[in-house]
């Protein structure tokens, strides 16, 4: 393929591929002869074009464009502002628009012409198809003012003559609609026959026998009407002669006959031969041959008929282009009135012998033929509006379109056969000031015919270069307390243009204040004095614009970076920090940090702390200001702690400055509740039958040596009072009669009561039990210790009610018995023996009242001790209250770190009800207060915990952090739980429920009942 190919194929590809985005067509009809300024339509309208910009959402105006050839009389104008389209002064005659055109009712008589639409953001190409409506402005015509026919007389009734057919430039309803006869004195008739082709031909027919020695003449006249509104019309002498008898007429051997011949066919090509025959002899056998009325004019120019052999042939050169198609009537006459007709159709075919048509309107319009363009005009710049066209048809008349050499410019395609001739890149007047190129049209023919337009194109050059700054960033330091008029630097930039174009005027930006810029020489310098603590940095820009139309300008940016001098002193953040630190932090922990600023740089501001008058209590980092404990704390000995600290920097000369810093220590839950009442865990309390709901039948007390809410104490009911018999207040840890008792209910009760305080962040807990005897009496005081004893096998989480029952009524049964054995003398000792001891008991709750006041009853010390003997001498059951817990104390290696570590489990029904809960979400997880001035609220406490082992059977002893109280053997004391897992404040869970365990099988779990008689 070579390069010539190659433009034909890219250019046919371009043509195929269309912008309907830049290319709209719009279709008006309107009717022939309308006068100056009517309205066709209405271009932006129609289209539904937008004057708002998509992009910056502003209206724009667009202007609307004709284009059109110079010389060219405009048959129709668009406004320019509104797009609207009108007739002008020049009358449209579809008659005459259309002429040489064989249209029918179906064809359509049209004009076509191009809009645009600028500027070039809305850029479009309008390609807009006009049909002209045909109205009756033409009278139909006969081809003779007088019409002559011969008529033999011996022609038959009902025989019919053609008649010459009247034509009508007309269309459609407005062309030939009727013919009339006038005058036919009866003896004549006329009669329409309509073609296949839609043509009306008049015949007129005999109604009565000729005799032609009687008349030999008639005269008569023919009317003619077409069907327009007003109807137009026109008339015809008709002369028929009546001739003597020839009854044979010729007869061609095909009446339809359809050719082709080339359009380059010499003069003198035979185009077809007619024959035609006739039956009679002699000279009424001689038959001649004419074209029919009916043959253009324009047609016999180009062929001629031989009248005596029917050939026709080429007279004169054909053009396809001109017509491509020649319908030929062609009568055969033997001298008689009635010739055979037959038509003959001639298809002129086309040869390549057109070259392509260019047809060049400028959008941008031309000064003696040269289009001028900005170098500033953007890409897609349109700059005439290309038509190419080619006679021929099919492939003779496919066109392709190029332009000849590499330019700045292509070619769009639009439409099949219109390119718009736009810029495709920037232009550069600096580069290039001047183009000359041809575009280049060609067909597709054998052998191709080629058109050419020249194209030039000058650039105008623009103020297109803006000055240019040696450095984008200029960067330069000066020393705070300056001079004022200070010489800093000189700015300078330049620009490629020349003349005014290139002279420069220097202009400081915003923030630019503390400076001074001469306009002309760009010498900048300082107009106040720096402060580098109120601003160590100035950045401004300078720009640099030339004297261009428009002006061009550019930028560049100026950092002034102020150096430091040391004339500020180092500042603590507050006059006096505080701390708050927990009682428990380990020696060497992190209490605090202490935060000084200095506004000076460098060296000026690297500042040095120290403590001034502490007995090295504390440490402190000299740079990072952290402050550690070298005690350990204990707030019952000293609570807050108070020194000064100086800071010093490291300028020439230094500059210092002082703060006070105060430790305040804070308390931590880590003691548990101690009980006060009851005294002992194996005292009771009678609770008479007749006792009424809401009396006060006992009393739970205890304390807390710690303070706040780690001192606030609640009381909780865990086990025991599944009847819902009794009831607690948790503040005051009364317990009151929730029923007023029955029958059922008489004997022991073993509540298991929970006292737990509200401390932080986890609460310590311990437990104590209370007996309640509901009788009437108590008289058998032995008989219920012994039950108490018995009910320390029970574990705590385990009613005592159902099995106590046997042994509170075992007095009863015997009584019963023995009254059933009828013997008086066994009721007589049975009534001494318990006269004897009611009185024993009298004397020992006396004794127990003057000892430990008259609520509370405990067995007596021989008793006690008795018991402790017989406790030694016996194994404990693993079941035994007494064995509840025992604590062995670790002896840590380092008093201060070494932790403590216990183990203790509680069932889940006591975690449930004995835990006192309290709202810490408020309470900071540190050792220092939440408005702690300084960054010690970012240290949390790492305080040590007490670590306690359990073991059966083994003394408990008081000590601080244990949970477990213990009280006299006798009166063996229940602790709580805790856990007491010694809190660190970076425990994440502030109400962990700590978890008791005994020998006896404490950590079975179960539901708690409410009472059920």
């Amino acid at each position: 393929m070579d390069l010539r190919d190659f433009y034909l194929l890219a250019a046919l590809i371009a043509c195929l591929r269309l912008d309907s985005a830049v290319a709209q067509e719009l279709i008006y009809t309107i009717r022939e002869e309308l006068p100056e300024n009517v309205p066709i339509g209405n271009i932006p309208k129609d289209l539904n074009i937008s004057h708002i910009n998509a992009a910056t959402g502003t209206s724009a105006s667009l202007v609307y464009r004709l284009v059109s050839k110079a010389g060219d009389a405009p048959l129709v104008k668009v406004s320019s502002t509104t797009g609207e389209i009108f007739t002008t002064s020049n009358r449209i005659d579809r008659e005459k628009l259309c002429a040489g055109a064989s249209y029918a009712e179906e064809n359509e008589c049209f004009f076509e012409l191009e809009v645009v639409i600028l500027p070039n953001d809305f850029f479009r190409l309008i390609k807009i198809k006009i049909i002209v409506k045909d109205t009756n402005d033409n009278a139909p015509m006969f081809p003779s003012p007088v019409i002559n026919i011969s008529i033999p007389e011996n022609t038959l009734i009902n025989s019919r003559f053609p008649i010459p057919s009247a034509t009508d430039p007309d269309t459609g309803f407005n062309g030939v609609q009727h013919y009339e006869l006038l005058n036919g004195q009866s003896v004549f008739g006329l009669d329409i026959v309509e073609t296949p082709e839609g043509e009306k031909w008049p015949q007129l027919i005999v109604q009565q026998n000729l005799d032609r020695e009687q008349k030999d003449t008639y005269v008569m006249k023919i009317k003619v009407e077409d069907g327009g509104t007003p109807q137009k019309s026109s008339t015809a002498i008709l002369q028929v002669t009546v001739s003597d008898v020839n009854d044979n007429r010729p007869v061609f051997k095909e009446s339809q006959v359809e050719v082709h011949i080339p359009e380059n066919a010499p003069v003198g090509t035979s185009v077809i031969q007619l024959h035609a025959t006739d039956a009679d002899i002699g000279s009424n056998a001689e038959i001649r041959y004419i074209f029919g009325a009916q043959v253009a004019p324009a047609t016999k120019r180009f062929f001629a008929l031989n009248n005596t052999t029917g050939l026709i042939t080429v007279q004169r050169s054909l053009d396809r282009e001109e017509t491509a198609i020649h319908k030929v009537t062609v009568l055969a006459s033997d001298g008689s009135s009635t010739p055979a007709r037959a038509t003959v159709t001639i298809n002129v075919t086309d040869v390549n012998d057109n070259p392509p048509n260019i047809d060049l309107r400028y959008i941008i319009s031309p000064i003696n033929g040269t289009v001028y363009l900005s170098e500033k005009d953007p890409v897609n710049t349109k700059i005439a509006l290309i038509t190419v066209s080619d006679k021929d048809t099919d492939v003779n008349g496919k066109v392709i379109c190029f332009i000849e050499r590499e330019v700045p410019f292509h070619l769009k395609a639009v439409y099949d056969n219109q390119y718009l001739l736009e810029t495709s890149s920037l232009l550069d007047y600096e580069g290039t000031k001047e183009f000359s190129f041809k575009i280049v049209a060609s067909d597709s023919g054998k052998p191709s015919l080629n058109q050419t337009a020249l194209v030039r194109v000058k650039l105008e050059d623009e103020n297109d270069n803006p000055p240019i700054f040696s450095q984008p960033v200029i960067e330069l330091s000066v020393s705070e307390n300056n001079r004022r008029g200070l010489y800093l630097t000189t700015i300078s930039a330049t620009d490629e243009d020349s003349g005014k174009n290139a002279d420069i005027v220097y202009q400081l930006g915003p923030n630019a204040s503390f400076f001074d810029l001469d306009r002309k020489t760009g010498v900048l310098t300082a107009s106040r004095v720096f402060d580098r603590e109120e601003q160590e940095r100035f950045i401004f820009t300078v720009t640099a614009r030339d004297n261009g139309t428009p002006p061009l300008q550019s930028q560049a940016a100026v950092i002034v970076t102020v150096l430091d001098e040391n004339d500020n002193s180092p500042k603590f953040t507050h006059n006096h920090f505080q701390f708050f630190v927990s009682e428990n932090l380990p020696k060497y922990s992190t209490v605090g940090v202490i935060t000084v600023t200095d506004a000076d740089a460098g060296e000026n501001k690297a500042v040095t702390l120290s403590i001034l008058n502490d007995n090295e209590n504390f440490v402190l980092d000299p740079f990072s200001g952290v402050i550690k404990s070298n005690v350990s704390f204990d707030r019952e000995q000293q609570s807050s702690y108070t020194f000064d600290v100086k800071a010093v920097d490291g300028g020439q000369p230094p500059r210092s400055s002082t703060a006070k810093v105060t430790i305040n220590v804070m308390d931590v839950n880590d003691n548990s509740p101690v009980v006060i009442y009851p005294p002992s865990n194996t005292s009771f309390k009678l609770v008479p039958l007749s006792a009424i709901p809401g009396s006060v039948v006992a009393e739970v007390f205890a304390v807390d040596i710690d303070t706040g809410m780690n001192a606030e104490l609640k009381y909780t009911i865990v086990s025991g009072n599944s009847k819902g018999l009794f009831r607690i207040d948790p503040v005051t840890g009364n317990i009151t009669l929730e029923e007023k008792p029955n029958p059922s209910d008489v004997g022991l009760h073993r509540l298991v009561v929970n006292i737990s305080d509200l401390g932080y962040p986890k609460s310590l807990h311990t437990l104590v039990l209370v007996f309640l005897y509901v009788n009437d009496t108590a008289g058998n005081a032995s008989h219920i210790y012994d039950l108490i004893r018995r009910t320390m096998e029970t574990p705590l989480d385990r009613n005592i009610g159902d099995s106590s029952q046997p042994y509170q009524n075992e007095d009863y049964l015997t009584i019963m018995i023995a009254i059933v054995a009828g013997a008086m003398v066994v009721i007589v000792v049975i009534f001494v023996t318990v006269l004897v001891r009611c009185r024993h008991a009298s004397r020992f709750k006396a004794a127990q009242r003057s000892k430990q006041g008259a609520e509370w009853m405990s067995p007596n010390q021989e008793n006690k001790q008795n018991k402790k003997k017989k406790r030694k001498k016996r194994k404990s059951p693993k079941s035994s209250l007494l064995n509840f817990v025992t604590i062995e104390e670790s002896k840590p290696d380092d008093a201060v770190h070494e932790p403590i570590n216990g183990t203790i489990s509680l069932p889940a029904e006591l975690e449930e009800q004995s835990i006192g809960r309290f709202d810490w979400g408020t309470a900071p997880p540190t050792t220092f207060k939440p408005n702690s001035p300084d960054l010690a609220k970012h240290y949390k406490s790492a305080s040590p915990q007490s670590a306690f082992h359990l073991k059966p059977d083994t003394p408990v002893s008081v000590k601080k952090h244990h949970v477990i109280q213990e009280l006299p053997l006798d009166n063996t004391f229940v602790g709580g739980c805790d856990t007491l897992s010694k809190r660190s404040s970076t425990s994440s869970d502030h109400f962990s429920a700590s978890e008791c365990s005994s020998q006896g099988g404490f950590k079975t779990k179960g539901p708690l009942h409410t009472r059920q008689n």
